[in-house]
């Protein structure tokens, strides 16, 4: 086989049918192993059906096709065809009497779209493509270090670079590659590289700014003479997704290496972190942002130390659930309440149902009179439960500015995720949440609450109320049985864990309305809850949609909304959405309760049926 391959001249295929080409060789080659195979050669079979397949046959064409082209490649007839344009049209507008093929060919000649194709066809065809290097000199020191010329061309991107000057030796280095910049989709330049010259000019010696300065100045391409760094670490550390759960402003940090390179965020937002490698400040985009380039943000050990900073700086406090009981605490001042008060907290409610609903052979629990007061008492008043009320809520230094998260889509056999309404008092939550129930009491239901007042005449224990004892309730307290409670008239009232996961273990969609601080008692891997905020309408809008309902209240006296109340209200809801919106699922604007009962509607089908994100710490496995 070898020899006939030898003694057969190749010659151009395609020409005539005695060339033998590439494709006759392999014809020669599958008839020599067929013959092979008669003679059971070992391995002939198997590389007589590798050497007959169609694809390998149309491999070897693309292949002689390609031999064809480098040898006989296409050259253009003239390397000037812009400037013979030019000629032609000079030639055209001399003449006395242009006829109309004259003038036709004049207009496309002076197209831009025609004068730029013949400029790009005189560009190829002179090869004056490629940058214009300047020549290595002559002699060449043998400890001169290795350089690399990098050619970027501007545009309206960040370049992503920062940049530092080794003080004692003047040396300008890249500090910095932003993840996403036109420097790393570039891959030519990377931290740690010396510039030598950016367009011509030394930079050693300069200030940084100065360096900003040549390159704010420059335009269309920018030439860098760089000396490489040594290889740079591989990032092997996966991509990050956490949730903000602070504001933070690059422009107002004096710690941040470079403002204009840092990336603001707000609470709530999503980030992915792409690069962690440097211990202080790492490189994230927004989630679904519409820009590639990233930023930078405080890493979680650049965060602390500033918190360790202020928490040196601040005075002692005490923690916040350790403290003795006051006379208001008690409540025995609340007994005799005056229609009117200044600083009075009140609900919007409805005529129907105050004190529960029998519908369909169910019980309507959570909506008693008594039970909404002590809920809507000042803050000074009403005690979280102790579950809101850890270490990491009383100090602050011990918060987290990001909260990883994971895209959690709820199984089918899961139980449903908790639905937790959250608005200023006012605004309707309560009402949102009552018409929910009654359209549909077989799918959404609320908690039944404890208290531990006396059970009156045609109340059931288990329905309206779990009816228990004082000492009963203090052992639930201590044992954080509790997502909240607080007191009313000397009887406490309170919302167990346990008669949430009962309405969820039957597979019912729990939906409670809670007041934002006990935010963190029901965050947790069995709850799973999706948090809703109801934000009220601008005051005038109100105006006209709560013209005739009334709201409760500190005491049973239910009287008309003031212009007061609205702005009171707008101003808890701005209050209560800056401290607390990075927990906030979804937002809904109740300035129609019908609509927003649909908003509603939607938004819990949405967490229920849709993938979500969620906190990582949901999917820890616990600890033996």
């Amino acid at each position: 086989m070898r020899e006939s391959m030898e003694e057969e001249p190749m010659t151009q295929p395609g020409h005539d049918d005695n060339d033998v080409g590439l494709s006759q060789i392999l014809a020669e080659v599958v008839e020599e192993v067929r013959l092979s195979i008669d003679r059971d050669i070992n391995g002939a079979d198997l590389l007589h059906s590798l050497l007959s397949a169609p694809w390998l046959y149309s491999l070897l064409r693309v292949y002689e096709c390609l031999v064809q082209h480098s040898r006989d490649a296409p050259r253009p007839i003239i390397p000037y065809s812009s400037r013979l344009s030019q000629e032609i049209m000079a030639s055209v507008r001399g003449l006395a009497a242009p006829s109309t093929e004259a003038q036709e060919l004049y207009i496309l000649l002076k197209c831009p779209h025609m004068q730029a194709l013949l400029s790009a066809h005189d560009s190829v065809a002179q090869r004056d493509y490629g940058p214009v290097l300047p020549p290595l000199p002559d002699k060449l020191h043998d400890i001169q270090e290795a350089m690399r010329i990098v050619c970027l061309v501007k545009n309206k991107q960040p370049l992503g670079a920062t940049i530092r000057k080794n003080e004692k030796t003047g040396n300008i280095f890249i500090a910095r590659v932003i993840h996403g910049g036109l420097a790393d989709r570039s891959g030519l330049l990377h931290p740690g590289d010396k510039l030598v010259e950016v367009n011509g000019q030394k930079v050693k010696g300069l200030q940084p700014e100065h360096v900003i300065q040549i390159l704010v100045r420059a335009q269309g391409n920018i030439l860098f003479k760089v000396v490489p760094n040594s290889p740079q670490p591989i990032n092997n550390r996966e991509t990050l997704y956490v949730r903000a759960m602070v504001d933070y402003s690059p422009l107002q940090d004096p710690a941040i290496p470079c403002p204009d390179a840092g990336m603001a965020f707000s609470k709530g937002d999503l980030l992915e972190i792409v690069d962690q490698r440097d211990i202080r400040w790492w490189q994230a985009r927004k989630l679904h942002s519409a820009s590639l380039c990233c930023g930078l943000i405080p890493s979680t050990n650049q965060f602390r130390s500033k918190q360790r900073e202020l928490w040196w700086s601040q005075p002692y406090q005490a923690h916040t659930c350790i403290r003795a009981l006051s006379a208001a605490d008690v409540g025995e001042e609340d007994d005799e309440i005056k229609c009117i008060e200044t600083d009075e907290a009140f609900e919007f409610v409805s005529e129907e149902g105050e004190n529960g609903e029998h519908m369909q052979g169910l019980y309507i629990a959570g909506f008693r009179h008594s039970l909404r007061l002590w809920r809507r008492k000042s803050h000074r008043k009403r005690k979280p439960s102790c579950y809101s009320c850890g270490v990491g809520i009383c100090h602050n230094t011990s918060a987290n500015i990001y909260e990883e998260v994971v895209h959690y889509q709820r199984h089918i056999d899961d139980p449903p995720r908790l639905i937790v309404l959250i608005g200023p008092s006012g605004v309707g939550v309560n009402e949102l949440r009552r018409r929910l129930i009654k359209i549909n009491p077989n799918t959404y239901q609320g908690p039944i609450p404890h208290t531990t007042r006396p059970q009156n005449m045609g109340e059931k224990n288990g329905r309206e109320y779990y009816f228990v004892t004082k000492e009963m309730f203090a052992y639930m307290v201590v044992n954080h049985k509790f997502l909240e409670y607080g007191e009313h008239n000397g009887h406490m009232y309170g919302t167990s864990v346990d008669s949430v996961k009962d309405v969820l273990d039957n597979g019912k969609i729990c939906v409670i309305d809670l007041e934002p601080h006990c935010i963190h008692s029901v965050r947790t891997k069995k709850l799973k809850p999706y948090i809703i905020f109801v934000r009220p309408p601008s005051p005038e809008c109100m105006k006209q949609t709560r013209k005739d309902p009334h709201f409760l209240a500190n005491s049973y006296i239910k009287r008309y909304f003031h212009d007061t109340d609205f702005e009171e209200i707008e101003e808890a809801s701005r209050a209560m959405e800056g401290k607390f919106r990075q927990f906030f699922d979804c937002v809904i604007v109740n300035d129609d309760l019908q609509d927003s009962c649909m908003d509603l509607f939607t938004a819990i089908q949405h967490a229920q049926e849709e993938p979500q994100w969620v906190p990582a710490s949901w999917f820890v496995p616990d600890h033996p």
